[in-house]
């Protein structure tokens, strides 16, 4: 299986376990990474049987002032971002143990304005790829709603009712 971790993230995919295909034919990725896997899937020449999104990064239908406002403090104070992203994706739960990795101003802007497309899902399906995309409903990072009506034609959504972005549930 292949992994990409989300935006500052690493070794992060244990969160992810109880839904993880644990396959040589499996293609994951959560938030930032979920990109990442969707654009190699889609490039891959490799067998590729499933593609799992967890909790895709979906920006497109928030406001140019949310991403400036985000690239903003990104830019002011990269380690206070961090902190507050990262009790964003746990809330309302205690921010978990987790690894950091790289992060720069150019990821966080490719994260912020990626434009997921039909053209993009339906070459990854035409390849005979399963897309597969987990979404949290009490997830505070992506627009949840949005992220669901978009990949409803070409995935199946999977909703954890009091998911967080790392879908976790609250109980």
């Amino acid at each position: 299986m292949r992994f990409y971790s989300g935006f500052a993230l690493s070794e992060e995919q244990c969160f992810f376990d109880p839904y993880l295909k644990h396959s040589d034919y499996t293609v994951a990725g959560f938030s930032y990474g979920a990109i990442k896997a969707a654009q190699y899937a889609a490039e891959s020449h490799e067998r590729i049987d499933t593609l799992q999104l967890f909790s895709p990064a979906f920006f497109q239908t928030k406001k140019e002032s949310f991403r400036r406002l985000q690239m903003g403090g990104y830019i002011k104070d990269a380690e206070r971002y961090l902190e507050n992203f990262l009790t964003s994706c746990f809330a309302p739960s205690p921010v978990a143990p987790i690894s950091l990795g790289s992060n720069d101003t150019e990821s966080l802007q490719e994260l912020l304005y990626y434009e997921w497309t039909p053209e993009l899902l339906e070459a990854i399906r035409t390849k005979g790829i399963r897309i597969e995309v987990y979404l949290g409903l009490n997830d505070q990072v992506i627009d949840v709603v949005g992220a669901r009506e978009f990949f409803l034609p070409y995935a199946t959504v999977i909703s954890i009712r009091r998911g967080n972005h790392f879908l976790q549930e609250n109980l």
